[in-house]
């Protein structure tokens, strides 16, 4: 079977869809990944066919701690990028295509474009989207608002989520020749039919919630693609092997770097002086936000783009902005996480640490600007490292994540939709 993914987004959101398409193909499929031009290389290292969407993840950033302008700001951006995307995916749906695989970001536009062609899709979301009563909307916040009130929250969410795609989705549908539809009719629709949707987090981190319909499940992660002979980088080798293992910190895409205004050297400031603080070795990985620590030295190295899947076992505690990916890769290591979480399902994900044990209470990134920051970063750093109640819980969930397969939940639906 022609299958085609779609993901948009930052690393996060599409590295994940690499072992899953590396899955698929190995099963006999012909698979094609559509992502912004960045990620081409990403994919075709995975052995997939890459295909461009025009939609740099970057310009409706305010990804590092907020964009001039605020929320409105944000919400102008995220729009755009949505208008922008919505021809990508119709662009990238080759002729012949079985079957479109659509993230949570690409999954409101591209069921038009499988209505349009007559093509099964199956929704592949990183995080859980649907209304429940077990715990408010993952971007709203982690205060629970009562179980009714989290569901009357999440059925909000979804309509904000329909107002910020409508534009896009319009645009779209007269450009396949559909006729308009409201968001709401399109979701009763596929939910009346049944249409299985896999999450791709374990239920070991959030269990499936008792009261979503049937076919909503929790299938645990897939994987970003990690090549059967790669390594780490010498220089990156060298230090681990030369003394107790590191902590390691990075924010992933949070673009703090790209704002110009000197976050980047203060935010660097407080990782350095906190991992001194707390007596440990560390990695530092520049990524978005622009940390600048030592590029050589005996107790801290500064990284560009390394696989998670190889670093994390061999780290003390990752530092993280809980971004799902970046969460899911610490457990699946079985070390203990300090998550400073910044914006969008990130303090979500760090509440789900804290509540399973396997991480501290959260940091919030902006502290990490404010007086103090080192101090506060260091304390967390060390109940991580010292504390083995919090390696206990991550080990836990690690053997929990060990027996689940993800990918092979997804290759089964594939199948039966075959």
């Amino acid at each position: 079977m022609k299958i085609l993914i779609a993901a948009a987004g930052s690393y996060g959101d599409v590295a994940p869809y690499t072992g899953l398409g590396a899955r698929l193909k190995a099963a006999g499929h012909t698979v094609a990944l559509a992502a912004d031009a960045s990620y081409a290389q990403l994919v075709r290292d995975a052995g997939l066919e890459f295909r461009a969407l025009p939609a740099d993840p970057r310009k409706r950033a305010g990804e590092g701690g907020g964009a001039p302008g605020g929320k409105r700001e944000l919400m102008r951006r995220a729009a755009a990028f949505i208008r922008d995307l919505g021809p990508g995916v119709a662009d990238a749906t080759a002729p012949g295509t079985g079957l479109m695989l659509l993230s949570a970001t690409t999954a409101p536009l591209g069921r038009h474009v499988a209505e349009a062609h007559g093509i099964p899709s199956l929704d592949l979301p990183l995080q859980p989207n649907a209304p429940t009563g077990d715990f408010p909307p993952v971007v709203a916040g982690t205060r629970s608002l009562g179980r009714r009130g989290n569901r009357a929250a999440g059925r909000l969410s979804l309509r904000v989520v329909d107002r910020l795609y409508a534009d896009g989705v319009r645009d779209l549908r007269a450009r396949l020749g559909l006729p308009p539809a409201s968001a709401r009719a399109v979701r009763r629709r596929r939910a009346a039919d049944g249409r299985p949707v896999l999450h791709g987090f374990s239920p070991a981190l959030v269990p499936r919630p008792a009261d979503w319909r049937p076919g909503l499940e929790v299938v645990g992660n897939w994987w970003p693609y990690t090549a059967p002979d790669a390594a780490l980088p010498p220089a990156l080798e060298d230090f681990l092997t030369a003394g107790p293992p590191p902590v390691f910190v990075g924010f992933g895409s949070m673009a703090a770097g790209a704002r110009g205004d000197g976050t980047a050297g203060r935010l660097t400031a407080s990782v350095v002086g906190a991992l001194r603080r707390a007596g440990v070795r560390g990695v530092v990985q520049s990524g978005w936000a622009g940390l600048d620590g030592p590029a050589t030295g005996d107790d801290i190295l500064t990284v560009g783009e390394v696989p998670h899947a190889l670093l994390f076992p061999r780290t003390a505690a990752v530092v993280h902005h809980a971004g799902a990916g970046t969460t899911a890769a610490a457990l699946r290591a079985g070390v203990p996480a300090v998550p400073v979480p910044v914006t969008a399902d990130q303090p979500f994900w760090a509440a789900r640490l804290a509540a399973v044990g396997a991480g501290t209470d959260a940091v919030p990134f902006r502290a990490l600007m404010a007086e103090g920051a080192a101090d506060r970063l260091a304390e967390a750093i060390g109940r991580a490292v010292r504390e083995p109640s919090c390696r206990a819980a991550a080990r836990a969930i690690a053997r929990r994540m060990d027996a689940e397969d993800g990918a092979g939940e997804v290759l089964q639906a594939v199948e039966d939709a075959g």
